[in-house]
């Protein structure tokens, strides 16, 4: 018998799940992880009064095994919301257990709960399961568009003129 996937927003008591699925993502995307000042701030803007994101939380056996954190952007030719998925993350060893598609799909309701006009996101180039997974659920690739990014080196140069 299949045990039984639990989709939840999370609460500040769930914090240390949080941080614990975010130091795992950045193991499995070979990135360093957010040092001790980056963790408080991610979730002092996840539970402020106005929270600047949302946190969806996976859970089987009231064990957290996955997180989508989501945020609104906006349309200006749609005239409406956009839900951006910023993160999909399952640990390893629940994966194919249907965890990414219950989370998905929450991601989806909510965009449409919020009348949304659509649903972004963003796929490392490299990883080929995370694209067969969107692509199989009728995810777009967006050839057309290119990802540009300031990082805050770049903002901070660029706001003192140099």
């Amino acid at each position: 018998m299949q045990n039984e996937i639990t989709i939840k927003q999370a609460t500040a008591a769930d914090s240390d799940a949080i941080i614990r699925l975010v130091i795992a993502l950045a193991e499995f995307e070979q990135l360093p992880p957010p040092d001790e000042v980056a963790r408080a701030r991610l979730l002092a803007d996840a539970f402020a009064p106005r929270p600047r994101f949302d946190i969806f939380l996976a859970e089987i056996d009231v064990q957290v095994v996955g997180y989508a954190f989501v945020f609104e952007t906006y349309s200006t030719f749609l005239a409406l919301p956009s839900l951006y998925l910023e993160d999909l993350f399952v640990l390893p060893e629940f994966r194919k257990a249907g965890v990414g598609y219950a989370l998905f799909m929450r991601c989806v309701a909510e965009a449409r709960g919020r009348n949304c006009g659509r649903l972004e996101w963003v796929v490392l180039d490299w990883n080929q399961n995370a694209i067969n997974f969107y692509q199989r659920l009728g995810g777009q690739q967006l050839i057309e568009w290119l990802p540009y990014r300031l990082d805050r080196a770049a903002l901070d140069r660029l706001a003192d003129g140099k």
